[in-house]
């Protein structure tokens, strides 16, 4: 089952995808062009071909293609479902300790920022495409959708723009800076630098792409509110006939959840972080053709696998990061997912040890 928000199409409400077949393939290497009008998913496991690193990684395929017949509009659905969350790979004092050691990084000149996640573990009976419309209802978002493919299930809430083209034309739209208030937001330096650069490194990754002299930023620092949080995206651009595999062998894994230099990055990550990403912080979304599609940034984003579930979220740390505040930004992520269960999820940090 494939449930899209009507956005993915330009129209409101959710679509149920007709599938008419499903591709798995472990690598990039092995495409060699995608259907015309399906909807794909590349995990973040693809960052270790990308950028030639040994990272941690799921057993789940590292890209999935389902060829889609035709769109269905459907109601909301609602029913019944538990969450419990058990644990969390990063207790707070670690998840504190871990910016500290990206600030020293920093300080010594190896890295600029570093997305840092967190990993929350739940337990999880009930049908997970309930969770789904809550998790919606809760916050609408643009590039929401669930899969569920029997063994193993992905709830996505993402507001981020990965990457859309449309004839020649690719824009990026990175999301850096998140704050319950607008006004804090707009006088953020530390969130602004924090937006610029990533839109920099977003501007250098199309620009590897893309035709010479047609990237350009065409907004910078503009702040979208959702029901939970404000977010501050700024948008890329330029002029491409790359195919998407060819485009995403470039800019993969997404900038915004990486860091800067994005491959010392990721090897910074793969030390702090003691489980593997997945689905999360990849990319999913509908191709038109082989030129022609969008694609998402796997933030808020949770994958099932039978009774287990586990949901994920990150911080952006630059020098000024302040680890209290950052802690408080990760939790205001997970409220929008589980805000019933956010005080149990607060709990769990002292029975890890």
């Amino acid at each position: 089952m494939l449930i899209l928000c009507g956005s993915w199409i330009g129209k409101k409400g959710f679509y149920e995808v007709e599938i008419e077949e499903l591709k798995f393939f472990h690598n990039l290497s092995e495409i060699r062009e995608l259907e015309p009008l399906s909807f794909v998913i590349f995990s973040y496991n693809l960052s270790g071909e990308t950028l030639d690193l040994k990272l941690k990684s799921t057993d789940l395929p590292s890209v999935i293609v389902i060829k889609i017949r035709k769109f269905k509009k459907i109601n909301e659905k609602k029913g019944h479902y538990n969450l419990l969350p058990y644990s969390m790979s990063l207790k707070d004092s670690e998840f504190l300790a871990g910016i500290q050691k990206i600030r020293n990084l920093i300080e010594e000149g190896t890295v600029y920022q570093i997305n840092l996640t967190n990993c929350f573990d739940f337990e999880f009976k009930g049908n997970p495409v309930n969770l789904f419309f809550r998790f919606y209802k809760n916050q609408p978002v643009p590039y929401g959708f669930f899969l569920n493919l029997g063994d193993f299930f992905i709830v996505s809430g993402s507001m981020e723009l990965f990457l859309d083209k449309l004839g020649e034309r690719i824009i990026s739209k990175p999301i850096k800076g998140t704050s319950k208030s607008l006004k804090f937001l707009q006088n953020s330096y530390k969130d602004k630098a924090e937006n610029l650069m990533i839109t920099d490194m977003m501007r250098n990754d199309i620009g590897r792409v893309a035709e010479v002299g047609s990237v350009k930023v065409s907004e910078l620092f503009k702040i979208t509110k959702y029901r939970t949080l404000y977010q501050m995206h700024s948008t890329v651009e330029g002029i491409t006939n790359r195919s998407i595999v060819e485009i995403i062998g470039e800019t993969f894994p997404p900038a915004s959840v990486t860091g800067a230099p994005k491959r010392k990055a990721v090897e910074i990550i793969e030390l702090l972080e003691p489980h593997a990403r997945g689905y999360y912080c990849g990319a999913a979304g509908l191709v038109r053709n082989d030129k022609d599609f969008t694609l998402s940034v796997l933030i808020r984003t949770a994958v099932g696998i039978d009774n287990h579930l586990s949901y994920y979220a990150g911080c952006g740390i630059v020098w000024d990061s302040v680890p209290e505040r950052e802690l408080e930004e990760l939790y205001l992520k997970v409220k929008a997912f589980c805000p019933e269960e956010l005080n149990r999820c607060l709990d769990i940090k002292t029975q890890k040890k």
